[in-house]
């Protein structure tokens, strides 16, 4: 038996076909944009659904509209979806935060998929920037910080000679034009926000801590990163598929 999870971000879906061992067989990715068109939708699954597949699909999805519209289409084809907020999470990880309501699905997968590190940031390079902090196996909390694409769009979007930009990490110096002078802007100064943060955690919490990255930047700002780091891309998938063995076999 195979089984279906996915996750639901705000640029990108990702759906992913786990086997009995749920190991990720193989994952496939929309962008969530087009999930509004129902051909779309079908192409995508045509590929995707298949005999021997568990009639659940389980998802993490921070946004409702579009989880809504695969709820739908998969329904249609016999399979039953459901979001992990529907699920008693509380049985896998603790969580020490004030409203559950309030937290990302997303965020609460990393933190599953993490494999209950003891202590551990998760920093998820997404549409936003996000540091999830797990100390003695429960999470914490985090910060958002807004994302890094978004920041870039929307600097060109709202000035009327600032370009788009795509972000490089060999920045030498200072910039001697626009696109220089914006991506020493951009990269040096997350480079600075992502070290501050860290910083900031380890010293209020006196913990040492693993610290993963996901996400699209991941790669790109390791080198930056001032405390060792790994790179988990499949964090979140993971996390879904964690939920979907303990709480629905």
């Amino acid at each position: 038996m195979n089984y279906l999870v996915g996750d639901i971000g705000n640029t990108s879906i990702k759906i992913s076909i786990l086997n009995h061992k749920f190991h990720i067989k193989k994952s496939y990715n929309l962008d969530t944009k087009k999930i509004h068109s129902k051909k779309k939708i079908h192409l995508f699954f045509k590929k995707i659904l298949r005999k021997n597949l568990d009639s659940k699909v389980l998802f993490s999805s921070v946004v409702p509209k579009a989880y809504k519209a695969l709820k739908n289409y998969l329904k249609k084809k016999n399979f039953k979806s459901l979001e992990i907020k529907q699920l008693k999470i509380k049985k896998i990880l603790k969580i020490n935060i004030k409203k559950l309501s309030q937290l990302g699905s997303d965020r609460i997968v990393n933190a599953i998929g993490s494999n209950h590190n003891k202590h551990c940031i998760i920093i998820d390079f997404g549409t936003a920037t996000t540091f999830d902090v797990v100390k003695n196996g429960v999470y914490e909390g985090g910060v958002i910080a807004p994302g890094i694409d978004l920041s870039i769009i929307n600097l060109n979007r709202f000035t009327a000679l600032l370009p788009l930009l795509k972000l490089s990490n060999k920045q030498k110096s200072y910039g001697k034009n626009t696109k220089e002078a914006l991506n020493a802007g951009f990269l040096w100064g997350y480079e600075g926000l992502v070290n501050n943060i860290i910083n900031k955690i380890i010293i209020q919490s006196k913990k040492n801590y693993k610290i993963i990255l996901t996400g699209g930047y991941a790669k790109l700002f390791k080198k930056f990163i001032k405390k060792e780091t790994i790179i988990d891309q499949n964090i979140t998938i993971k996390g879904v598929a964690k939920v979907f063995k303990e709480l629905l076999l």
